[in-house]
């Protein structure tokens, strides 16, 4: 059986176990990290030398970072409609993965989420934050447009690029800000929340992480 180490509230986390849930492998999670803690342990630095989650262990090897965990687990048990085995058409789904890491994540997680979880109201940085979602905006048109074409990154079904991509919005579509209008983003987020695995695994309250 699959064992993955991580609290259920990390975005990370939440990756990993919608990847294993679409692709319907048995597995386990162990909380660890946040309140569980457990990463300081010389027995968890061994399976991820950067002491964080999640950590993936299938058979005797391990993995740590969110999505070369999908993209293994894709190579080893996706599908075709997961995993294209065409380099290029593959490679034109990994690109959003990359884009989701190195765009998306900084532009919401970094400037917007974090500025606001990580205070209580009052205590925030409201120009930091309206300038976050400024820029915010136009990161997710860069994503609205490219959902004008189809249902999903990989199609008419999920690919392993939606579940990099589509773990974040859950968080982008219940936070306190205000969002543009971005149609084909809705919609997308409408499918995946008709998903059980994406309402199970990633539709989960972040208010603990919350200042209190």
């Amino acid at each position: 059986m699959i064992t993955v180490w991580g609290r259920a509230t990390s975005s990370n986390v939440q990756t990993v176990m919608w990847a294993l849930a679409e692709l319907d492998l048995p597995h386990e999670r162990i909380d660890a990290g946040g309140p569980f803690g457990g990463l300081d342990t010389p027995e968890f630095a061994a399976m991820n030398p950067n002491r964080l989650v999640p950590v993936l262990r299938d058979g005797g090897e391990y993995l740590w970072e969110s999505a070369s965990i999908v993209r293994y687990l894709g190579a080893r048990y996706g599908s075709e409609q997961f995993w294209p085995s065409d380099p290029l058409k593959r490679a034109k789904l990994d690109q959003w993965s990359d884009w989701t890491k190195t765009t998306l994540v900084p532009a919401f997680i970094t400037n917007v989420f974090k500025l606001i979880i990580s205070k209580r109201p009052g205590e925030r940085d409201e120009a930091a934050i309206r300038k976050g979602v400024a820029e915010l905006a136009n990161v997710m048109r860069i994503f609205d447009e490219r959902l004008s074409e189809a249902a999903y990154l990989g199609g008419d079904e999920p690919c392993f690029a939606d579940i990099v991509a589509g773990v974040l919005l859950y968080r982008y579509f219940t936070l306190e800000i205000e969002r543009a209008d971005l149609p084909h983003l809705e919609a997308y987020y409408e499918r995946l929340t008709r998903r059980p695995t994406y309402a199970r695994h990633v539709m989960i309250s972040y208010d603990s992480m919350r200042a209190k």
